[in-house]
């Protein structure tokens, strides 16, 4: 009888063990583990371009990475690493993106056409449009700094920028006077440029140049290469350059510290003025690599694009992209940039 008992008693408890288990599995259907459908990505590479100097971006975009991992485990990619550098150079980063070693890339509209056989464009930046958009230098230089709007824009113009020394104010003064500037003025400054991948830090510029004078930033006597649009102010407050090249908005973000951190000796509207308008330049991009594996797959893309714009418009996004001087994001093409080929093309043509 013991054994009898022995055995209901087992039977029983085995019954109640898998009465438990099926009430378990009807839970877990209606609301399923977390993990379950979550794909498993090991690493995402991001470079920034040096937009500014490389401790700022690197503070500015520290807590990307975990919001970043929270966006992108909501549309059911559990990404266990996210490596973020700032490129020594905007070739730099083209070259990464060109070789695999970054999946994204923060780069500019010159960068991307010349690395656009192993990059696509995944975003193209929003940037708020600024009160002041005129070709005619004078019309920049009203005693106010520009403003942003509350428009958007896919484009914007890049400036020549002439700074507090004898030759920049000499310059600067024959602007608002309405005199025009003679190849000669302009040749006897000292320019701050960036690299020539850089659109609003060589490309556009060289291209008014040419525009108005049939030469180009290669043909200036006396010019100095800066790694970033902040060493190129830094160099113009300090002065050690008479004019710079950069975006319409850069003393948005300097006029600030433009004493405080630059060497400023009045406030930089007193000190600064626009002498060059360029055209308009369309919008920086986040691009994809062609050649990193974590990129081929197209689901995936669609979802750090999400990711990005829907980050953008929240205020912790908002405050990271600031950085960049962009404000949203929206899906771009390879043939938007068709009018940065060209001028590609116009200023290779130049340097022959």
């Amino acid at each position: 009888m013991n054994k009898k008992l022995s055995a209901l008693l087992l039977s029983l408890a085995l019954c109640a063990g898998a009465l438990s288990g099926c009430g378990a599995g009807e839970e877990a259907s209606s609301e399923p583990a977390a993990n379950d459908g979550v794909q498993e990505v090991e690493s995402l590479k991001i470079a920034f371009s040096p937009y500014a100097d490389a401790d700022i971006i690197s503070e500015s975009t520290e807590p990307l990475e975990s919001l970043l991992k929270d966006k992108l485990l909501e549309k059911g990619y559990d990404v266990k690493e996210i490596d973020m550098t700032v490129g020594t150079s905007y070739t730099a980063v083209g070259e990464a993106l060109s070789a695999g070693s970054a999946d994204l890339g923060f780069i500019s509209g010159g960068n991307y056409v010349l690395f656009s056989d192993d990059c696509d464009v995944l975003l193209t930046a929003l940037r708020y449009a600024i009160n002041k958009d005129s070709e005619n230098p004078a019309d920049w230089n009203d005693g106010t700094i520009e403003e942003n709007t509350d428009d958007m824009t896919t484009y914007y113009r890049c400036i020549v920028l002439a700074g507090p020394t004898e030759k920049g104010q000499e310059l600067l003064n024959k602007v608002n006077n309405g005199e025009e500037l003679t190849w000669d003025d302009l040749n006897s400054a000292t320019w701050a440029v960036l690299n020539p991948t850089s659109a609003s830090g060589y490309i556009y510029p060289s291209l008014w140049l040419q525009e108005h004078y049939g030469k180009g930033i290669s043909d200036l006597d006396h010019v100095v290469e800066c790694d970033s649009h902040t060493t190129s102010v830094a160099r113009l407050a300090a002065g050690q350059v008479d004019v710079m090249v950069s975006y319409g908005h850069i003393r948005i973000k300097n006029a600030p510290i433009w004493e405080s951190e630059f060497g400023g000796t009045a406030p930089m509207v007193e000190q600064t003025g626009v002498i060059g308008v360029t055209e308009g330049i369309y919008n920086d991009m986040i691009a994809y690599s062609k050649t990193s594996d974590t990129m081929a797959d197209e689901d995936f893309r669609q979802a750090v694009g999400e990711s990005f714009i829907e980050l953008a418009e929240t205020e912790e996004g908002q405050e990271i992209f600031s950085v960049f001087s962009q404000v949203g994001y929206t899906w771009g093409s390879d043939s938007d940039y068709d009018g940065e080929r060209d001028a590609q093309a116009l200023l290779k043509s130049m340097e022959e």
